[in-house]
C-alpha cells in the first residue's frame, strides 16, 4: 500500500509539472504572435524624383511653374498632411493618399514680383512617413527685369489739370522690340491714344483723365496689354486723392461703461489745404453727438462724445455721424460699440 502511494504521488507531480509548462507555453505564444506582427508592420516611405528646382534666368512679374513628382516606396498607405508654402508661391497636390508604389505630383507656381536679383525659397511637405515627415523641397532663379515702366503707381488730384497724371513710360531692357495691345482702366476712369501697329522699345504714353468718372472712382488699376515675348502686361495702381481726411477714419468703443458718456477727439483735414466751414452734424441713431469743435491748421478737431447703450441681446451698436459742409458736401464718422460676450 505504501508503494501504490508513493507511486500515485509521483504521477499526480508529474501531471502537475505537465500542465505548468502547458500554460508557460501559452503564455509566450502571444509574445511571439505579437513581436511578430510588429516585425511585419506596413510603413509609408515618401521620395521624390529631385528636391530641387532652377528656374534658371527669368523675367520679373511672371509665373512660372514646376512639378515635383513623388512616389510612396513604402509598403503602407502614404498619407500628405500639410504642404507649407513659401511667400509668392501657389501649391497644388493632385492627392493626399497613396497606396504603396503609387505616384502624386505637387504643382508649384512662383510670381517672380517686381524685384530683380537672385531668389531661393523652400517648402516644406509633412506626411507620415516616419522616417522621413518633413521633407524640404527648394526652388531657385535669378530674377532679370526685361520691360520697366514708370511711375508704378499713380496719384490722381482733384485741383489740378487733367487730376494731376504724369506721363507713362513703358522701356524694353532686353532691347527687343514690342507694342502695345490695349490699354484699360477701372471704370474707364484713364484713357490713352496708342497705335497698335506700331513696335519699339520704348513707348511714351499719355493718359487723359475723364473728371465725371474720376469724381466717381476713388481707385483702380490700369492695365496695358504688350506683345512683348518676357511681359504681356503692365498694371499700374491708381487712387485719387480726395478732397477731406478723417483721422481716425472711425471711433470704436470695446466694452465701455453703459450710459457714461465717453469723449473722443477726431480731426478733419483738408488734402489740399482749402479753407472750409462745418455748416452742421447730425446723428443717425443718437447714440454719437459733436460737443465742440475747435479750427487747427487746414482743418478742425471735433470733440465726439458717445454715450454707450446698455448691453443686452444685441451687444453691438453703430452711429453714424454726418458732418457738412458749407458747399453741399457731408462726411460720415462711423462709431462703433461693442461689449464683450460674458
Amino acid at each position: 500500500m505504501k508503494y501504490d502511494r508513493k507511486i500515485s504521488l509521483v504521477i499526480t507531480f508529474a501531471l502537475f509539472l505537465f500542465v505548468q509548462s502547458g500554460c508557460q507555453d501559452q503564455t509566450k505564444a502571444p509574445l511571439a504572435v505579437k513581436s511578430e506582427i510588429q516585425t511585419t508592420e506596413s510603413k509609408p516611405e515618401i521620395t521624390f524624383e529631385k528636391m530641387i528646382h532652377d528656374f534658371g534666368e527669368v523675367s520679373s512679374s511672371r509665373m512660372y511653374t514646376v512639378e515635383f513628382k513623388f512616389t510612396n516606396t513604402g509598403d503602407g498607405v502614404l498619407k500628405i498632411i500639410e504642404v507649407k508654402k513659401c511667400c509668392g508661391t501657389i501649391v497644388k497636390l493632385d492627392k493626399k493618399e497613396l497606396e504603396p508604389g503609387e505616384r502624386g505630383t505637387l504643382k508649384v507656381t512662383y510670381n517672380t514680383g517686381r524685384s530683380s536679383g537672385h531668389m531661393n525659397r523652400q517648402l516644406f511637405v509633412f506626411s507620415n512617413d516616419k522616417k522621413n515627415p518633413k521633407v524640404a523641397l527648394t526652388i531657385k532663379a535669378k530674377v532679370v527685369i526685361k520691360i520697366d515702366y514708370q511711375p508704378q503707381r499713380i496719384d490722381l488730384l482733384l485741383n489740378k489739370d487733367n487730376a494731376g497724371c504724369p506721363k507713362i513710360t513703358i522701356r524694353s531692357l532686353d532691347k527687343q522690340p514690342f507694342s502695345i495691345k490695349s490699354f484699360q482702366s477701372t471704370g474707364d476712369t484713364i484713357t490713352a491714344d496708342f497705335d497698335p501697329s506700331v513696335e519699339a522699345t520704348k513707348f511714351v504714353l499719355e493718359p487723359k483723365v475723364h473728371p465725371e468718372k474720376h469724381l466717381k472712382q476713388q481707385g483702380g488699376l490700369v492695365a496695358i496689354s504688350l506683345t512683348h515675348p518676357e511681359l504681356d502686361t503692365v498694371n499700374i495702381r491708381f487712387r485719387t486723392k480726395q478732397r477731406f481726411q478723417l483721422i481716425p477714419s472711425g471711433v470704436f468703443l470695446l466694452n465701455p461703461r453703459p450710459q457714461k458718456p465717453n469723449i473722443n477727439k477726431v480731426s478733419i483735414v483738408s488734402n489740399y489745404d482749402e479753407e472750409f466751414e462745418i455748416e452742421s452734424t447730425s446723428s443717425e441713431n443718437g447714440i454719437a453727438k459733436v460737443i465742440n469743435q475747435q479750427a487747427i491748421k487746414s482743418g478742425y478737431r471735433l470733440e465726439v462724445e458717445i454715450t454707450p447703450p446698455p448691453p443686452s441681446e444685441t451687444r453691438s451698436f453703430e452711429d453714424v455721424l454726418n458732418v457738412n459742409l458749407k458747399g453741399g458736401e457731408t462726411l460720415q464718422i462711423k462709431c462703433y460699440v461693442r461689449y464683450m460676450s460674458k
